[in-house]
């Protein structure tokens, strides 16, 4: 199961309001997606994304043993009450993104994806980890917000490596949704 949102303007009698466009991809054994529902929200809340994933329950859907989502607070929780025991995995591209955030410096900027990428692309979990520690190694004492953040957020992306191979490009990311 992958769930996103995006945020939308929607222009109604010439006022510009903000939206969440909260959606939910289930991908089946065969690697196919399906799109199992849509909703157009005043936000991200927890209320509306609990909401959202309880309608798709109500619907039939069943068997949910993994998710992959960004980390805003509202899905969060509302995931953890809907689906308590499910394992997650913060959606790799995100954490990517906010990787780059938190760069002290353009150079680091321009680089931490690519090295990002050598954890992701491990071929194991453990392996993965190894290249974790040796980017939080690397920027211990030159950025050491970064190394900080690296150790405390990354290893939520890893836990795609507790599927079968075959499906963890798929499942490692929200955002082919």
């Amino acid at each position: 199961l992958l769930l996103d949102a995006r945020y939308e303007k929607m222009r109604e009698g010439g006022i510009v309001q903000d939206a969440a466009i909260i959606s939910a991809v289930g991908i089946a054994p065969d690697g196919r997606r399906s799109l199992l529902g849509v909703s157009c929200e005043p936000s991200e809340a927890e209320i509306h994304w609990r909401t959202f994933l309880n309608r798709l329950v109500a619907r039939g859907m069943r068997g949910v043993r993994f998710i992959v989502s960004d980390d805003h607070p509202g899905l969060g929780a509302a995931r953890k009450a809907v689906f308590p025991g499910v394992v997650w995995n913060r959606c790799q591209f995100h954490l990517g993104q906010n990787a780059i955030h938190h760069a002290p410096s353009v150079g680091i900027r321009k680089t931490i994806g690519g090295e990002l990428r050598q954890v992701w692309n491990a071929s194991t979990l453990e392996a993965a980890q190894e290249a974790l520690d040796r980017l939080v190694a690397k920027y211990a004492e030159k950025a050491p917000k970064l190394a900080n953040w690296l150790e405390e957020n990354v290893p939520e992306g890893l836990a795609v490596f507790t599927l079968p191979e075959p499906h963890r490009r798929r499942m490692r990311t929200a955002n082919p949704i």
